[in-house]
Formats: C-alpha cells, structure tokens, sequence
C-alpha cells in the first residue's frame, strides 16, 4: 500500500492516523510508522530500524559495549533505560502498583502479570492442544511438551531437561548441594519442596484431605495412595500370577515370593528375610538372648 502525504503547510498533520506534530522531523519519523520503512541497516547482520538511535542501541550487542554503569554495584549496561530499571534493586523503587490490591512492583511487565492473577487472562495460548496461560514463558515451556524438545543438558551425565530448573535440580545429585535448611531441626535438603514437606513434621501440618472420610495427610502422595482403599483401584500387577495390588512397594515384595529374592540379612547369624521389618523382629532374638547372658 502506498501513502501520499501534504507535503505544504499542513505537512505536521498525519492523514493516515490523525496524529499532528509540530516538528517536520518528528513527523518524518512518525510515517515510517505507516509505511515500515527502515533506512538504517545494521552492517553486520543486516537488521533495520526506523529510527538511528535504535541501530546504535542494537550495535552494543555485536560490539558489546555497556557504556552505562551502575553508581552501586558498577554493573554495566548497553542501554540507559536498562541500567535505571536495574537502579531500583538498590533504591527500593517501585513505581508501578496494582489497582486491585495496591501490590506494588518495580518492573511494568512483572505488574501487569500480577493483575493476571485478579482478572484471570491467560493470553497466550498453546497452539497444539489449545491451554492457555497468563505468561508467555510458562506457554514456551509447556511447548516442549509436544515438541519433545530438551534444551537443557547436564554437563556431567549428558541427561536432557525441558526446564532449566529441572536440570539444575538433577545437577544436585552430582554435586550433593543441599541449599534448602529446615529452620527447627538443620536437617538440609536439595529441593525447597521437600524441606516445605519435611516442615510438616514438625508443624504437623496436613493439608490433604480425604473427600471419602475427612483422614488428613501432610503428604499428597499418601493421601492418593489411601483414596484407594475407598475406591478399590490397584494399578501394579505381577507379571508372574496377575495379583494386583494398591502399592508399587506391594506388589515388589509379593515377587519376591516368584524369585525367592531376600536382600535383608542378619548381621549376627546370616538369616536372610525378604521384607526389611521381619529382618527387624529376628534381630531382637538376637539382642534378647545377649541381654540375658550371664
């Protein structure tokens, strides 16, 4: 599509939009706005832009020049706009507040994902099985669902992760790093999860309930496992004699019964038993018999 512009008096006036300027310059500029020309080309990799001022800005990036810094920390940055937002880590700023609660935040983008949470938008939508999300990296995420893709790899083992975050969790059990402390007791953990789980045993929290008969369970996993008392469902089958049972840890000692497996053995006499519990019960022959000697 073509444009014809007034190029007289009335030149400061768009047609397009209505927008009026009072500088032929800034008019100029505003135009390309309408016609997407870009006259000012990057010559490394050929990217264009309406405005100079943003090619210089795009420039930084293959020069990586940070001319602007930080007066706190001396962090640098290639644009000052970057480096003011960085500015409100030091200073407590926190310029943009939502209308709802009042909450307030120190980034634009980080406001207007908190007012998702009051108003429900979720713009982003998956364009394979259609779910849609408030935020547009948690969306890119769930791609990876369907794609398969794994872009995160452990420089130890080589294993692939779909989120950054997985793989920095499997990078503990290399390293052993437990950065998550319990507060009562100094037991450490390396997932914040199960240390919020572990806190429960002090706490005594449950927060999962049983919709059946009410019973309370500190862990989700327990209260699954108990639902199926009510409705009866075992999903673990021996594949020897077809028993089925309600627990993967069930149906494991019921096969050793097929293979005559027993890994638990007793210290004193080498008796070996196939649950750990019996193993238990044997050893206190065991002491009883040391406690009674002479």
């Amino acid at each position: 599509m073509s444009y014809k512009f007034d190029t007289g008096r009335d030149s400061s006036f768009c047609k397009v939009c209505g927008s009026f300027f009072t500088k032929k310059h800034n008019f100029a500029i505003h135009m390309r706005t309408h016609t997407e020309e870009k006259p000012y080309s990057c010559e490394i990799c050929t990217s264009s832009f309406a405005m100079k001022k943003y090619m210089l800005k795009h420039m930084r990036i293959h020069s990586r020049e940070k001319p602007h810094s930080c007066e706190v920390c001396g962090y640098s940055f290639a644009q000052k706009s970057v480096m003011l937002k960085h500015m409100r880590i030091h200073t407590g700023e926190k310029p943009y507040s939502c209308k709802i609660c009042g909450y307030s935040f120190a980034q634009k983008f980080t406001m207007l994902k908190h007012v998702r949470t009051h108003t429900g938008e979720k713009p982003y939508s998956c364009e394979v099985c259609g779910s849609s999300f408030a935020q547009k990296s948690v969306m890119l995420k769930h791609v990876r669902i369907h794609t398969g893709e794994k872009p995160y790899s452990c420089e130890v083992c080589g294993f692939t992760f779909a989120r950054k975050e997985s793989m920095l969790r499997h990078i503990r059990t290399h390293t052993g790093e437990k950065p998550y402390s319990c507060e009562v007791c100094g037991s450490s953990f390396s997932r914040k999860e199960v240390m919020l789980q572990h806190m429960r045993t002090h706490t005594g929290e449950k927060p999962y309930s049983c919709k059946v008969c009410g019973f309370s369970f500190a862990w989700r996993e327990y209260m699954l496992l108990h639902m199926r008392t009510h409705t009866g469902e075992k999903p673990y089958s021996c594949e020897v004699c077809g028993s089925c049972f309600a627990t993967k840890q069930n149906m494991v000692l019921h096969m050793r019964t097929h293979t005559g497996e027993k890994p638990y053995s007793c210290k004193v006499c080498a008796s070996s038993f196939t649950q750990k519990s019996n193993m238990m019960k044997h050893m206190r022959k065991h002491t009883r018999k040391t406690s009674m000697m002479p």
